[in-house]
């Protein structure tokens, strides 16, 4: 059975729509803006205005619709409760605007990992991270930030691997059948990255040119 692709967040989708092409600082400030957009809009309707932005942006990234839905899908569960507990305590209008608001930003993170490769997202963190490199070494964050993004897609796929190995033993309603192996597959692959690292020597980073060094040995 062939793997169905993964959501907005899986891996990066080629393409050369004008979201793809657009500079990676762009964006980046999209997502800022989005943000700061659910806190400043006062009413539902601003916030449903906020959530149009990046829903009408998956269509000019040519994101296949299927990818979006199981996106949303994966979220939708917390999103259902948090909007009836919206409902009870605070009315519809209450409930519209928050989760509108975490919709509108989980949809423009997801557009920038779906159309941005992940070298260049490393390459973005890392030239924001060398002017504070007096506390942070660039090369650390970016080698974890690329270990986190390739990490997510496999974890998904093994999720995904082992629901449809359980739907086929009838087990699917039983989380242990699932959870058990996910666990297992997660817990080799992030044993099998780390000896990979530490095989290259990554594990250790080298002194910085700033340190002074080990103090001198006691006497």
């Amino acid at each position: 059975m062939a793997r169905r692709s993964g959501g907005l967040f899986a891996h990066h989708v080629p393409g050369r729509s004008p979201v793809h092409r657009a500079p990676l600082g762009l964006k980046v400030g999209l997502v800022v803006a989005v943000g700061a957009s659910t806190w400043l809009v006062p009413s539902w309707q601003g916030s449903l205005a906020v959530l149009a932005v990046p829903a009408a942006l998956t269509v000019v990234a040519r994101l296949r619709p299927g990818r979006v839905a199981r996106s949303l899908l994966a979220v939708a569960p917390v999103l259902v409760l948090l909007g009836l507990f919206q409902v009870v305590t605070q009315g519809v209008g209450d409930a519209v605007e928050v989760v509108s608001g975490i919709l509108a930003c989980y949809l423009a993170g997801g557009l920038v990992t779906a159309t941005t490769p992940v070298t260049e997202m490393v390459d973005g963190v890392v030239r924001l991270a060398r002017p504070l490199r007096r506390w942070v070494d660039p090369e650390v964050v970016a080698l974890t930030l690329g270990v986190m993004l390739r990490s997510v897609p496999w974890v998904a796929g093994a999720f995904g691997e082992v629901r449809e190995s359980a739907r086929a033993r009838g087990l699917e309603r039983s989380p242990r059948a699932v959870v058990a192996p996910v666990a297992v597959h997660v817990v080799a692959y992030g044993r099998r990255t780390g000896e990979a690292l530490a095989a290259r020597g990554l594990t250790d980073p080298a002194p910085w040119p700033h340190d002074d060094g080990p103090p001198p040995a006691d006497r």
